[in-house]
């Protein structure tokens, strides 16, 4: 049961993004390297379970960011929204981050949801935005970030956040419309702003930052398993930030491991060292959080992208600290709107956001996300970018 976390509340960071990703532990996933397709260079680990090698978060060198969430859909009588979707949730993410640099989020939006649209994709949440910085006097403000799912048949549906400052929002595998909000959601929010509040007050660097908000990741609250086995314990999931690995720790007959080379790649982190593993699906073995991911976006365009492995490809855990990498880059055009888009108002699919709540009565559903990973040394990238984006965002 991953969460994601997103807050503008920090006065020296644009935004904060920290995510927590469960998954059954063996599950081939590379680590997170600079990958090229179309225009765009993009920087997150790849699921290699998959013949698409999506990813469930990335970001470009452009700005475009991508977070997934899935959720299971329980009502076998609708079609509208299947329990399994026939299209690959990974490959939404993928099909933003590689998408052309001029093309602003409002746009992909519009896009992905025309015709038949996500009809034919299992339940999902998709956090999506190209970052700039947008300037009026002394306010400083970004470019929203849409959050579009199955369950929104027509853009004039998708919620945006992250527009206004003091914000923190919070995602897991339920829609982001669904009136009932998770307890993991409600203490992450609580936690993350608690953080952030004691960062600012202590003046606290990045590095004391980055401590805390791994703190707020590794909260774990669930109960003992007490001998339960997976299924029984599957919605006490929703109680927790943290998931301790639970479960058989034998995994499935016939399961692909990862690829030994990328255990001795950390120097080589190159699209030729993610190979096309097509292994069945890994529904069994143990489960737990994964992967932790923090990208912070200071007011320069700067952004650190730290990602933390948990467990090694042979299920083993890595002490905190030691499975972790650290990316640095510029966004281009980070300062492209400045002037340019200062009207100060919301998209306008945000001011159909309460309309949207009101008409949306959905469940708390159970989901579960398959990605599964492997564990670096810790590395520090620095990337410096050259080229500014030539294309204002959505400004609508």
């Amino acid at each position: 049961m991953c969460i994601l976390l997103v807050s503008t509340e920090h006065p020296a960071y644009a935004l904060v993004v920290i995510d927590n990703r469960d998954e059954f532990i063996l599950r081939p996933t590379s680590r997170p390297h600079w990958w090229r397709a179309n225009t765009q260079e993009v920087l997150s680990a790849r699921d290699l379970q998959r013949e698409e090698q999506g990813t469930w978060l990335g970001i470009t060198k452009h700005g475009n960011l991508a977070v997934l969430t899935n959720y299971r859909e329980t009502d076998v009588n609708d079609k509208e929204h299947p329990v399994q979707g026939s299209r690959s949730r990974g490959g939404m993410v993928t099909a933003w981050l590689t998408s052309h640099e001029d093309e602003d989020a409002g746009a992909f939006v519009e896009r992905l949801l025309e015709g038949e649209g996500v009809k034919d994709v299992g339940g999902f949440s998709l956090l999506c935005g190209k970052l700039r910085r947008r300037k009026e006097g002394e306010r400083k403000e970004i470019t929203p970030l849409a959050i579009v799912s199955n369950r929104c048949g027509a853009a004039e549906e998708v919620p945006w956040i992250g527009e206004k400052r003091g914000e923190v929002y919070g995602l897991s595998n339920t829609s982001y419309m669904d009136p009932v909000t998770w307890p993991k959601v409600e203490l992450g929010k609580e936690k993350l702003s608690r953080a952030i509040t004691e960062t600012v007050e202590e003046s606290l660097g990045e590095d004391h930052f980055v401590r805390k908000l791994f703190d707020v990741l590794d909260t774990d609250t669930l109960p003992p398993a007490n001998g339960q086995s997976f299924e029984e314990l599957i919605f006490q999931l929703r109680e927790s930030i943290f998931i301790p690995s639970i479960g058989d720790a034998v995994p499935a007959v016939g399961i692909t491991k990862p690829d030994r080379k990328l255990s001795d790649a950390v120097e080589r982190l190159e699209e030729a060292e993610t190979p096309n593993i097509a292994a069945p699906p890994i529904m069994s073995g143990t489960y737990g959080t994964q992967r932790q991911t923090i990208v912070l976006v200071d007011w320069d365009g700067k952004v650190s992208f730290i990602e933390r492995s948990l467990w090694d490809d042979s299920g083993k855990p890595i002490p905190r600290g030691e499975g972790d990498m650290k990316f640095e880059f510029q966004v281009e055009g980070w300062d492209a709107l400045d002037n340019e888009c200062n009207t100060g108002k919301a998209p306008r699919n945000v001011m159909r956001r309460n309309m949207v709540a009101a008409n949306t009565q959905l469940h708390a559903l159970q989901s579960l996300y398959i990605g599964g990973y492997d564990c670096p040394s810790t590395v520090v990238l620095k990337v410096a970018s050259t080229t500014p984006a030539n294309r204002r965002a959505s400004c609508r």
